[in-house]
């Protein structure tokens, strides 16, 4: 009997995540959960260890050419989508630099605690061939995201969009999230040039005229053309087709640089105008279609890269202090930037909180890392295990701290948000 057809394994992938999702709606968290959790559920930690042969049979390595196609389209659509949502803080000039404070503590103070247990784990987790130090700076990197859009969606789930701690937390992650993108493109071409420091350069080099082009020149553009050819917000088709296209083009530049496809959908989305009807226009025709039915793809494809051999050895250890510096050095390092803004204790520890949810934009990181070779099967399982465990502690800590400080205040300012989830 031949492999199940691609239909076959979309229709498990798809049936399996909603209903996961939908019960852990019933715990307060977002559907972004239940698709992580299914993700391993369905890889050889869970099915594999219930029912090998019919895991096996149902996701042989062999027939997952389809899926992965599927899966880096909609890598590609929702870092686009991703680009056109970021938005920095605007009007008054203490908004920004308190937004600065705490993206910038909550960045630094996790990654230099990654660097602190790199050399714990670089005998044990790091690929054969790969240097201390670039696997060290992607152990510091990884432990260092915060998921924007994750974050919104909790927010908006609890009404807090429009209160102190949120504002702040959505302020910060948009500072922290360029930062992060671009340490994580540069520690990638690091990697990718295997002490050769002429393909490094040639990367760097690259993204600095492809960012230099797509902010410098194209986006200019697209202000003016968007604003003749789609004046109230929503492209027709032909142009939206043309947005797409140039987000793929985007994608494939930064792809063939040695960097990943995400870098360069995720740029081309930053390009476009802070227009938000033309964002809403591209979530409802877009990204609906890329959370719904493609992301779950990327889910199951990252369980089916775990291994239960982490569970062997020393992995304890390794689990205990990866699980250690993610949550210690985001709740604190949100918690110091937001003191130092002025906040009250209890606002600090939300914006903290909040800080410390990971979600996609997590598994994206390790899997442009598993892809490159800077981690292995072990280390990937472990960062998933963690992004999964920093997410779903991020719901009930931000509500601890806000039902005390703003809860009764920011229960009528609710905006509206059509994102789908992630």
């Amino acid at each position: 009997m031949g492999h199940p057809t691609l239909l076959v394994q979309l229709l498990v992938i798809l049936v399996v995540s909603r209903a996961v999702s939908w019960a852990l709606r019933w715990l307060g968290q977002p559907p972004v959960i239940g698709e992580m959790i299914t993700g391993l559920l369905l890889g050889p930690i869970v099915f594999g260890a219930m029912a090998p042969t019919w895991q096996g049979a149902l996701f042989a390595p062999s027939s997952l050419g389809g899926l992965n196609s599927l899966s880096t389209i909609g890598l590609v659509l929702f870092m686009f989508i991703v680009g056109a949502e970021l938005r920095f803080p605007s009007g008054a000039r203490r908004q920004m630099r308190d937004a600065s404070y705490v993206g910038g503590f909550s960045v630094l103070l996790p990654a230099v605690l990654g660097l602190c247990i790199a050399p714990m784990l670089y005998a044990g987790y790091a690929p054969k061939g790969i240097d201390f130090w670039p696997f060290a700076m992607f152990i510091a990197v990884s432990v260092a995201i915060t998921a924007l859009p994750v974050m919104a969606r909790i927010l908006k789930d609890r009404h807090l969009t429009q209160s102190e701690p949120g504002q702040l937390a959505i302020a910060a992650a948009a500072v922290t999230d360029v930062f992060a993108w671009v340490a994580l493109a540069l520690v990638v071409a690091l990697i990718s040039a295997h002490g050769n420091w002429a393909p490094f350069w040639r990367t760097c080099i690259g993204l600095a005229v492809v960012v230099a082009a797509g902010l410098g020149v194209l986006r200019p553009l697209l202000v003016r053309w968007l604003a003749h050819r789609a004046p109230d917000g929503r492209p027709a088709n032909t142009l939206l087709a043309i947005l797409l296209a140039g987000a793929i083009a985007f994608a494939a530049v930064t792809d063939w640089l040695g960097l990943h496809a995400v870098f360069g959908a995720f740029l081309f989305g930053l390009c476009l105008p802070r227009d938000d009807r033309l964002l809403h226009s591209l979530i409802e025709r877009i990204e609906h279609v890329a959370v719904l039915v493609l992301l779950p793809i990327f889910f199951v494809l990252s369980g089916l890269n775990t291994t239960p051999n982490m569970l062997t050895g020393g992995a304890g250890l390794a689990m205990a202090a990866v699980l250690a510096v993610a949550i210690v050095g985001k709740v604190l390092g949100g918690l110091a930037g937001a003191r130092l803004a002025g906040r009250s204790w209890r606002t600090s520890l939300a914006v903290g909180s909040l800080m410390n949810a990971r979600g996609l934009m997590e598994l994206i990181v390790i899997k442009v890392g598993l892809d490159i070779g800077a981690i292995d099967q072990r280390m990937y399982t472990i960062l998933l295990i963690m992004a999964i465990l920093t997410t779903v502690m991020t719901t009930p800590m931000v509500l601890a701290f806000t039902q005390r400080v703003g809860a009764n205040e920011t229960a009528n300012k609710v905006t509206p948000d059509s994102r789908p989830h992630q």
